[in-house]
């Protein structure tokens, strides 16, 4: 039996090796020079999937084995710059030497298709059918298993450690950048494809004249006219607990609309849905963000979902509808209004490291938190071929109130916080064809209005305000507004390979300041204690941009030249004190990109900048920034010269489905002010700004990898990072240098085991060191991992077991352990899951969490939700 078993043995494999082929060869140009990273790939024949593929070596060479019966196969050559090269050929063994000739149109063939990703030019096609798993539901989980594609905590998308610039449904961006609203609500059935547009430039007029190292986001849906949504509703306890969302959609070539209504208590955090994540034009500077002046004393939240730490009750309304008038023009409305109330609870203990003493600080926390923000945006946008024009008005307004009760060993303090904000802008950016040229114009135009009242019971800082006796309270006010414009004109010209960018242009801001401090009702007349300042920047600038792209586009090359004219203007007529600047300032900026291959990138860039004070590091009254914090930066305005370098590698490789990319970066700046904190013994500090030259260098290195194996139907993601900075401090008046050095490695797997069984894991590590020149503080070490596995004792139904921990080798407790289980059952008539989770089974009360930031480190523990059930109904409308 044994001789007969060897023999069929022998048999099988001579079989084997008999009907085996092999094909070789060599890629050449035409001038006969050997063509390295050439891709190679067989399929039955020009319409079918790639059956076998290799990449030409040093030399030019390829081999490929296969075992196929047919009896002819169709060959396919492509390179970057070159034509592609395709022809049938008979299924036998043979070698082969191929000539590429040279076209400026390669890039536009179709380099790679797959099963799961497919490439056409600079369009990477993901199949949502191939990556999707019998848990996901949404489009972001399905976006979570792509390689090459991070979201990262808040829902900012990443492509190959890049932002993403734009986000789009069928061709068009609806949601300026709010993308969190589709990513957790649009139904993953419903998308066909993830198409990532690299290089992308977004405006089609300039589509030929500026390249784009950025990349963006299509989502393309299976049906030219969808209807789509969710609608949420859930009960649970204890304490009583419940969740409402829906959120219908509708997807036509010519209107889109997303609109929802969410309330929950169940700590989901629904502001992250609304939140923007656009990349500005580069030649706007202004915002109308809320410059937070003042602040009560917060805690470090926990770096988990928001479901097991944050107590609130949320209300969230948002509607986003585009409506297409014409070819090319959309009218946008985006607009959302939020209300919420928030409780933190917890303890802190910050220790403060000085070049002579260490100092304790213990706190224990209660906020209440309450939110009320109202925000829109309604955009006109014409986005043709030869003519663009965009024209934006932005509007905010918010109405938040914060509460927080302090117990300190020796005293319990009460803060009470108003900040109501208003802001409002105009954006305007046209482009024209005129000749052979694009004119461009550019103008934004805004105004804010920011108003915070902090009021402290006890008075604090007895020795400045009060001769050293106690007192019973103390009041901050803060009034500032803010007005700007920035307008400019300027054309884009090609010339052959290079393209020119000049523009002229002009801004003015103007801010004014007035701030009091009142103790127990009555205002301190001294002028130390007090602001009525204004600042107004004005500049005018000459850019210039040079671009130059090869005409195989393997090189694309930019160099900035702006020339500027700033000044400055500060003035208080409090202190009846005046500073003037007046600078012409030439800061170049230097980006190049390299194609080296089919899958391989390099790009390098340097940069000078210079950045001067703004308002908040120029006022010369004290200003009570929190309960503990008095500070005031009476010096010159502070100017800073800063360098940028950067050098990174990328490597691509559809077909392996694998993505690589590694930089370095490295910044030095010098500035003409030293910040010196004077830390007492309680804790409370006093900042202010000294008028000394200084430097800060900081050494950047990152490395990513991302592959999804196939076979086992498995998605490995790896990243590190690297971190080390010097910089100079003033301490209790004494001058020291304070190093930091910090290592971040991260990790996920997410793996399709069998038909009855999803893993997923993700893991991270963190040390932080800091210290003076002569000693170092303590070394924290982090420790985060999560362990989700998915059961599927049916096709209908899934249970769920989740383990996390949280570790620091900073804190005696620091180990953190919980234990999540969830269950869902999938009905076909209607169609709706039923999902029970059940949540920090341990019912662990509290986290330990540790960080340091230069000379302190805080270690902090926060109150978390108990142990709670939550059964859900989630209809698909």
């Amino acid at each position: 039996m044994r001789q007969i078993f060897l023999f069929l043995i022998l048999i099988l494999v001579a079989f084997t090796g008999y009907s085996q082929k092999e094909i070789s060869g060599q890629v050449l140009d035409d001038q006969g020079e050997k063509l390295s990273g050439a891709t190679v790939m067989i399929s039955k024949d020009s319409v079918s999937s790639i059956l076998a593929y290799a990449i030409s070596d040093n030399e030019g060479k390829f081999k490929i084995k296969l075992s196929e019966k047919t009896d002819s196969l169709f060959l396919k050559i492509s390179y970057i710059g070159f034509g592609t090269y395709t022809r049938s050929i008979p299924n036998k063994t043979q070698e082969l030497k191929i000539r590429l000739g040279k076209s400026s149109e390669a890039l536009k063939e179709v380099i790679v298709t797959a099963e799961m990703i497919e490439q056409r030019g600079d369009t990477l096609s993901f199949s949502v059918a191939a990556f999707k798993g019998k848990s996901d539901r949404v489009i972001a989980d399905v976006l979570r298993k792509m390689p090459g594609i991070e979201i990262r905590p808040g829902g900012q998308i990443y492509y190959r450690d890049k932002p993403i610039q734009k986000y789009y449904i069928q061709g068009l961006d609806l949601l300026e950048g709010r993308y969190n609203l589709a990513n957790d609500n649009l139904s993953a059935d419903a998308v066909s494809k993830i198409e990532i547009l690299e290089n992308h430039q977004p405006i089609k007029a300039l589509d030929s004249l500026e390249f784009s190292e950025r990349a963006s986001i299509n989502i393309k849906l299976k049906k030219d006219i969808t209807y789509s949504g969710t609608a949420t509703a859930g009960i649970g306890g204890a304490p009583f607990l419940w969740q409402t969302k829906i959120t219908p959609m509708i997807f036509t070539k010519k209107r889109q609309a997303i609109v929802t209504y969410q309330s929950n208590n169940t700590g989901n955090d629904v502001s992250d849905e609304i939140r923007k994540f656009s990349i500005k034009y580069s030649g706007i500077d202004f915002d109308i963000n809320q410059e937070d002046w003042l602040a009560i004393q917060n805690i470090s939240a926990p770096p988990f979902s928001s479901e097991r730490w944050l107590n609130n009750n949320v209300h969230l309304g948002s509607a986003n509808i585009l409506q297409r008038v014409k070819r090319d023009l959309d009218l946008k409305l985006n607009i959302s209004y939020l209300n919420d109330y928030q409780q933190q609870d917890g303890r802190t203990q910050t220790r403060y490291f000085t070049p002579t003493d260490t100092i304790d600080v213990i706190e224990n926390t209660n906020n209440n938190n309450f939110v009320s923000k109202l925000e829109g945006e309604l955009t006109l946008e014409n986005n043709a071929e030869k003519n663009y024009l965009k024209d934006q008005i932005e509007f905010k307004g918010f109405w938040n109130t914060n509460r927080g009760l302090i117990d300190r060993p020796d005293t319990q303090i009460k803060q009470q916080l108003d900040k109501p904000f208003f802001g409002i802008k105009n954006d305007l950016r046209l482009l024209r064809t005129l000749g052979k040229q694009l004119i461009t114009f550019n103008s934004n135009t805004g105004f804010t209005a920011n108003n915070q009242d902090l009021l402290v019971h006890p008075g604090q800082f007895e020795a400045i305000f009060n001769d050293g006796d106690p007192y019973g309270e103390i009041q901050q006010l803060v009034s500032s507004r803010r007005i700007y414009t920035d307008n400019s004109a300027g054309f884009t010209k090609a010339l052959r390979k290079f393209t020119i960018s000049p523009r002229f242009g002009f801004s003015i801001q103007n801010q004014q300041l007035d701030t009091d401090i009142v103790l127990e009702g009555e205002e301190v007349s001294s002028t130390a204690f007090k602001n009525r300042a204004e600042f107004i920047q004005s500049s005018v600038y000459f850019k210039n941009a040079f671009r130059f792209e090869s005409k195989d586009e393997t090189w694309n090359l930019r160099i900035n030249t702006p020339l500027e004219f700033k000044s400055l203007h500060f003035e208080d007529d409090n202190f009846e004190e005046t500073r003037a600047l007046n600078r012409i300032i030439f800061a170049p900026n230097f980006y190049m990109k390299r194609k080296i291959s089919a899958y391989w990138e390099a790009n390098a860039s340097a940069g000078l900048n210079y950045h001067f004070g703004e308002l908040q590091q120029l006022y010369y009254g004290f200003v009570l920034n929190g309960y503990r914090n008095l500070n005031r930066y009476n010096a010159p305005i502070s100017e800073e010269t800063q360098q940028n370098y950067k050098g990174g590698l990328g490597y691509r490789n559809p077909i392996k489905q694998l993505f690589i990319n590694a930089s370095y970066s490295y910044i030095f700046s010098e500035n003409n002010l030293l910040y010196s904190s004077n830390i007492g013994e309680n804790g409370t500090t006093i900042l202010e700004a000294v008028a000394r030259d200084n430097s800060f260098d900081n050494h950047s290195f990152n490395a990513s990898g991302s592959k999804y194996f196939r076979k086992i139907k498995t998605t490995l993601k790896l990243n590190a990072s690297y971190n080390l900075s010097k910089r100079q401090q003033l301490l209790n008046n004494i001058l020291t240098e304070v190093n930091t050095q910090s290592l971040n490695l991260r990790g996920s797997v997410d793996a399709n085991i069998s038909s009855w069984l999803i893993a997923s894991y993700s893991g991270k590590f963190s040390t932080y060191i800091s210290g003076f020149e002569d000693r170092n503080f303590q070394k924290i070490e982090t420790h985060q991992h999560i362990l989700d596995l998915y059961f599927y004792p049916k096709d209908n139904q899934y249970l769920r077991v989740s383990g996390e921990y949280y570790g620091n080798s900073l804190s005696e407790n620091g180990d953190n352990y919980f234990v999540n289980l969830g269950y869902q059952f999938t009905f076909e008539k209607p169609k709706l899951d039923l999902h029970i989770n059940w949540r920090n089974i341990l019912n662990t009360e509290e986290f330990i969490h540790a960080y340091n930031n230069q000379y302190y480190y805080v270690q902090s523990s926060y109150r978390l939700r108990p142990s709670q059930v939550l059964a859900t109904l989630k209809f698909r409308l």
